[in-house]
């Protein structure tokens, strides 16, 4: 999270644990969450979250500094590339999207899960696995360059930019 710009945008933020922790050391950091269960942890935690889907309209669109899809958040909807895209017209010239990933030689195995959090259980939601291994093609293809990739306590983490 060193590595995040801001403002930041956290997508698929849960219970916004990463959007705490960015404004506990000053950086500006919103998230956005599609599930009203976890918007309503988040807030009750103190949280910044916008309700909604990240294909929705997004405030400040083109204008955020990073955006985070981290917890393999890449896999939300199962469909990564069209995920990198529109992270791609959400971050600004010079934005970063920081992406973290499964394993390399991970099967891209798609499923429909259901978080829970706090006692809250959230809505079904379509996931697929994303190895670290793919993101390359998957960069490529979203209008991204991958610029780093490495491994930090068994999680797979890269930086992708416009």
């Amino acid at each position: 999270m060193r590595l995040a710009d801001g403002p930041v945008l956290d997508i698929g933020c849960g219970p916004g644990r990463h959007v705490l922790a960015l404004s506990r050391v000053g950086v500006e950091a919103v998230g956005i969450e599609s599930s009203p269960q976890f918007v309503a942890v988040a807030r009750r935690r103190g949280a910044s979250v916008h309700e909604g889907s990240i294909f929705d309209p997004v405030p400040m669109t083109g204008r955020w500094g990073s955006c985070l899809l981290l917890d393999g958040n890449i896999g939300i909807g199962a469909r990564p590339e069209s995920l990198l895209r529109r992270t791609r017209s959400l971050v600004r010239a010079g934005g970063r999207v920081l992406v973290e990933a499964a394993a390399p030689r991970t099967p891209p195995r798609g499923r429909d899960l259901r978080i829970q959090v706090d006692g809250s259980v959230g809505p079904t939601f379509s996931w697929v696995d994303v190895g670290i291994d793919r993101l390359q093609d998957l960069a490529d293809a979203a209008g991204l360059e991958l610029r780093r990739r490495w491994c930090a306590e068994g999680r797979w983490f890269a930086l992708l930019v416009p």
